[in-house]
């Protein structure tokens, strides 16, 4: 059966993103019935099926909670730790227990693709028609089992353009703190779905609505709740061209992201190490070393996209530099482009205050002769000293 997002997305109108199955074959068996597949996870074991670059994933029924009678021995195969969460899950059961092992209510409908018909078991199709986001079973057990819910149901809201029912979204408030506990690598990739879902102004909205942003970025959580005018503009100017390009079907890199959101702390570090004596190219350096340092701990972000961030970053100090080697240098930048959209932001927010976007957009449009020319102001040349002939 196709179960998930993928059938809701098609009663929705939307253009799935992929689809899933789900069979009451277990994992081994898809795996020996399909050769160009492998099993993968540990909470939830599943089979990815390739076809090419897709990948189907299939799951295997689920069990209820309360189900004892399975096909696996329940100390081994389902495991939850002192919180409540959930640490491996894989009980096998029917499809009238595995509707109720589901996030939301629109994730839980099954289409039988043996009558064409779709499966409700939880009243999806109302909320669908009254655009509603509601936990199955209780929703602080359903939090606690994964925190990760939490941001997904901010997700899907902001996505669908879907109000998360009351009793959904109070524990929200409580319960953010176990977000702490998530793995950073997983983090990673929510974050990934939560700003590159072309619904990135609208995600981070909801995150402040329910004080969760503090758990993925804290640098700008504490700037935008201290009022921070000019951060606030900007990173809402950065996510409103992020979704603009995601919207066009234009390429956008988390590295761009990453740098918007840790920009404030970054920026007001260097400033801070300058002051104290370093010059700025050391400045802006150290600066990234210390916040992505400490921005890993929360959420991993892979090697290619942070040497990246850096570039961004330390590229915004060479702007100043108009003329000559460094100019030069800085225009045939493999991430000048990025480098420069990030530093048109900062200029439309209030950050840089002389023309430097400006000037920059001009000189990219020129032929090489004439950048040559605006790159190389004529030297005045010196006059020679004359001197007295000699008696």
């Amino acid at each position: 059966m196709l179960v998930g997002g993928g059938v809701r997305d098609l009663l929705l109108r939307h253009a799935p993103k992929d689809f899933d199955i789900a069979t009451d074959a277990l994992p081994e068996d898809v795996k020996k019935l399909f050769s160009n597949s492998r099993l993968i996870g540990r909470r939830f074991r599943l089979a990815h099926v390739f076809f090419g670059r897709d990948i189907i994933e299939v799951a295997t029924f689920r069990a209820s909670q309360l189900d004892e009678n399975n096909n696996s021995n329940n100390d081994l195969d389902r495991a939850h730790d002192d919180s409540g969460r959930i640490l491996r899950d894989n009980v096998y059961g029917q499809l009238e227990d595995d509707v109720w092992r589901r996030d939301f209510t629109v994730n839980a409908l099954y289409y039988d693709i043996a009558d064409f018909s779709i499966v409700d078991y939880t009243s999806a199709m109302d909320d669908i028609e009254n655009k509603i986001l509601r936990l199955i079973g209780d929703p602080e057990t359903r939090y606690r089992e994964d925190p990760v819910r939490m941001l997904r149901a901010i997700r899907f809201a902001a996505k669908l353009d879907f109000t998360i029912h009351p009793d959904s979204e109070r524990p929200i408030f409580e319960l953010g703190h176990l977000l702490a506990d998530i793995p950073p690598a997983r983090l990673y990739d929510e974050v990934l779905k939560l700003f590159h879902s072309g619904k990135g102004v609208a995600s981070l909205q909801l995150l402040r609505k329910y004080d969760l942003l503090q758990y993925l970025f804290k640098p700008a959580d504490d700037a935008l709740k201290q009022s921070n005018e000019f951060f606030e503009a900007f990173i809402y100017m950065a996510l409103e061209s992020t979704d603009k390009r995601i919207n066009q079907g234009q390429p956008v890199t988390p590295a761009f992201l990453f740098a918007a959101m840790l920009w404030g702390t970054v920026d007001k570090l260097t400033e801070k190490l300058k002051q104290s004596g370093e010059s700025g190219s050391i400045a802006i350096q150290n600066a990234s070393s210390v916040v992505l340092s400490q921005q890993v701990k929360t959420i991993s972000i892979p090697k290619r996209f942070s040497m990246v961030v850096r570039d961004i970053w330390q590229m915004q100090y060479r702007f100043k530099f108009r003329h000559g080697r460094r100019a030069k240098a800085l225009l045939v930048h493999k991430k000048f482009r990025a480098a420069y959209d990030f530093m048109c932001i900062r200029s439309r927010a209030g950050q840089v205050k002389d023309d430097s976007c400006e000037w920059w957009t001009r000189i990219q449009v020129l032929g090489a002769q004439e950048q040559d020319i605006l790159l190389n102001p004529a030297k005045t040349k010196s006059r020679k000293k004359k001197t007295a002939p000699k008696s």
